[in-house]
């Protein structure tokens, strides 16, 4: 019987894993080809995986709230009916002697690790998950140890948490643990799998302890993927932010005299989210090293401007739908792109291949009455720009006549930059630029 392996779809450039949320077929159930079989879930959206042809779901691979890398098998599907075989890597006579209870053993042993890695599968038969082999390799726990535990998931399947609340008590000399250093608690000992000797433990975070009368309150899903890609972020880029006070009068008035002519022809809304990034665009291709990605010591430079916009979610999340080929839209193309993606992004329908791609980032922290932000680069971008709020301020004008002091609007623009491959020359000319382009817009420009 032939059978597909089904794997985790690419789902954006910068995501690199996603959570099961819920099966949507049980195994030996049959499927129809581009039915949904699954749920899944990154920190950006929600999505599923279709079944990529008529069949039987053989073999579920992962359980509901693993989390899994892109390319990770998560499932078997047979094409004919027969369900007893279970793995891929049984023999396609397996199928035809009609000894269907030699399928589950290949499984166990196929999987079982002969190396230092945690395999995903024990002698015991229980699965561990991606994010459990992860943090037990790291912190050199053995998957003999791991069999031990009493697992809290369903079937007893090992959790996060049941390994984390294992680790600060379990032995100081495991088997499995290094003794070439004199650690100072046992969590901090290094893998015995490929680490070099002299390899330092990553920083752990203090220990909280809650006082009498404080709420606890669990990060949901999305905050959890966003804590950590923002960790990411600061330890791989060296953020610098450079800040330009930008006199926005004319952009000011000039809105205000053509948004309601402007809804009324086009039916969109004219905010200043499309404005500010029809700036940008003309900024990156003026400056497109600003424009870029880093691969170890290798700078890509990239072809297409894709701006992402970010946006506050209702649950207080944040969200970055991307404005793929932003130079090639005009004000209209891009106050509709603008509106759609974050009407779509507040109800939650948008698709994974509206939230990657993104080259540069802007948000826009004057929406909430602030005046300043210092961004956290979008990896794996190099900059991120944030607009702060517009504020009447008064002004010193040089005139023919002298100079004369004037209320302005006036803001405040924030470009935070990867340090590696982004000076301080480059990245405050870039953000004077984009100011000077606001700055000298016409009042009676038509749009």
């Amino acid at each position: 019987m032939a059978h597909i392996e089904i794997l985790l779809p690419k789902m954006g450039e910068s995501v690199a894993e996603a959570t099961i949320i819920k099966w949507l077929k049980n195994e030996g159930e049959a499927v129809k080809a581009d039915e949904p079989i699954v749920e899944i879930a990154t920190d950006k959206v929600d999505s599923e995986v279709p079944a990529p042809q008529d069949g039987i779901l053989l073999k579920r691979l992962v359980s509901d709230g693993d989390v899994v890398k892109v390319g990770q098998p998560i499932a078997h599907i047979g094409t004919s009916a027969d369900t007893q075989a279970t793995a891929p890597a049984a023999p396609a006579t397996a199928a035809t002697n009609g000894a269907p209870k030699a399928a589950a053993p290949p499984v166990v042993a196929a999987v079982v690790s002969t190396g230092g890695a945690v395999s995903r599968t024990g002698p015991s038969g229980k699965f561990y998950s991606p994010l459990v082999r992860n943090i037990a390799q790291s912190e050199g726990v053995s998957l003999a140890e791991l069999e031990g535990l009493n697992g809290t998931g369903e079937g007893g399947r090992v959790t996060k948490k049941d390994l984390l609340d294992y680790l600060p008590t379990r032995g100081a000399a495991p088997v499995a643990a290094p003794a070439v250093q004199p650690a100072t608690a046992p969590v901090a000992q290094p893998a015995t799998s490929g680490q070099k000797p002299d390899a330092k433990p990553e920083p752990q975070a203090p220990k909280v302890t809650p006082m009498a009368g404080d709420e606890l309150i669990e990060m949901d899903r999305m905050r959890k993927l966003i804590a950590d890609h923002m960790v990411m972020s600061k330890r791989t880029s060296p953020h610098v932010t450079s800040f330009v006070e930008a006199d926005v009068t004319n952009l000011v008035l000039w809105r205000d005299k053509v948004k309601g002519a402007f809804e009324k022809r086009e039916g969109e809304k004219l905010t200043f989210t499309p404005i500010f990034i029809m700036a940008l665009v003309q900024a990156i291709k003026e400056m497109p090293m600003i424009n870029v990605q880093v691969d170890g010591h290798t700078i890509i430079k990239k072809k297409d401007i894709n701006i992402g916009m970010a946006a506050a979610l209702p649950s207080g999340n944040l969200i970055v739908p991307v404005i793929k080929n932003a130079d090639r839209l005009n004000l209209t193309g891009l106050a509709a792109s603008v509106n759609d993606l974050a009407n779509r992004a507040r109800a939650g329908k948008l698709g994974p291949d509206e939230i990657g791609g993104g080259t540069y980032t802007i948000t826009n922290v004057g929406t909430f009455g602030n005046v300043l932000g210092t961004p956290i680069i979008n990896q794996p971008q190099v900059a991120i720009m944030a607009t702060g709020a517009i504020k009447k301020k008064p002004a010193v004008l040089e005139t023919p006549t002298g100079d004369v002091i004037a209320v302005r609007h006036m803001m405040f623009l924030s470009h935070s930059y990867d340090h590696r491959v982004v000076d301080g020359a480059l990245g405050g000319r870039f953000v004077r630029r984009v100011a000077d382009i606001l700055e000298g817009w016409s009042i009676d420009q038509e749009f």
